[in-house]
């Protein structure tokens, strides 16, 4: 295992698989003072392609990390495949549990969305051949990363060009989710540490993804939600699914057979692929 470090904190582990290569980042972040991992599939081309590349960053849920996309998917080397079937960059971030993308105002460690878009983002950039204009970069995720990828876009368009959400926390309000009450307990505590009391009701506030839905009536990126009939999130997809509907909000929102599994995740993420893959050459064309 060769190992790279530079003045930017970087740590780059690589290594091949018969598809793809991977390194692991570890980038720093100011806004929080301590160092954060992630994953950055490369396809196989990618040393010899001069051409820059679109990225996709692809986050995780609640309780998991940033190998969570390579170790835990049904199907092997998923991200590996679709690397290389797209031509694209993907970067999975690892972020601290239950923390739900956004920037608590109470705590100093819980600063995610400056850290995804102050830092990461460009740190990807000035490290790797991408395109570096919004046309050629999107986001998605599972569960609370659903919840980060429909919530950070929505207040920085000029990042993203497109953005999805599988099983997504689309609503932080606990009281909809079919979990039980020990469970319940332990988001609410979460929640209060982290945001203090907040109003749960319509207007919803602007830490949870149904209270930005007049940004993304503006906003022109590209919509995919989708979430398991089973799911104990569904009423939450439900809800925002029906607000962007009463906004006019142009998405795709699909309902199928499934619950809040991987082999779900596994079966969504070639459907997010080929949805930002459709976006990116829409966009990029047009440039």
């Amino acid at each position: 295992m060769k190992k790279i470090y530079s003045s930017l904190l970087l740590l780059v582990s690589l290594y091949f698989t018969s598809y793809a290569q991977v390194d692991t980042i570890e980038v720093y972040s100011k806004a929080m003072d301590k160092s954060l991992k992630a994953a950055v599939v490369k396809p196989d081309n990618y040393s010899t392609n001069q051409k820059a590349i679109p990225t996709i960053y692809v986050l995780h849920g609640g309780s998991g990390g940033f190998t969570d996309w390579h170790d835990k998917v049904t199907e092997e080397n998923l991200l590996a495949k679709l690397s290389n079937q797209y031509n694209v960059l993907i970067v999975t971030p690892g972020v601290g549990p239950s923390s739900y993308y956004y920037d608590s105002p109470l705590l100093d460690s819980v600063r995610y969305e400056t850290y995804i878009t102050e830092e990461l983002i460009p740190f990807v950039d000035q490290n790797y051949n991408t395109i570096k204009e919004r046309e050629g970069r999107a986001i998605t995720g599972l569960s609370m990363g659903g919840h980060g990828a429909m919530m950070i876009s929505a207040k920085h368009p000029e990042l993203f060009v497109a953005a999805g959400s599988m099983s997504g926390v689309m609503n932080i309000d606990y009281r909809m989710w079919k979990v039980d009450e020990n469970f319940k307990t332990r988001i609410k505590n979460g929640q209060l540490m982290a945001l203090g009391d907040i109003n749960y009701e319509a207007p919803f506030t602007q830490y949870t993804a149904v209270g930005l839905v007049d940004n993304m009536k503006k906003n022109d990126i590209a919509l995919l939600i989708d979430c398991g009939v089973d799911d104990f999130l569904i009423d939450t997809n439900r809800q925002i699914h029906q607000l962007l509907l009463e906004k006019e909000v142009d998405h795709e929102y699909t309902e199928r057979p499934g619950a809040h599994t991987w082999q779900y995740w596994t079966e969504a993420l070639p459907v997010h692929f080929l949805f930002i893959n459709r976006e990116f050459q829409k966009r990029l064309s047009a440039k």
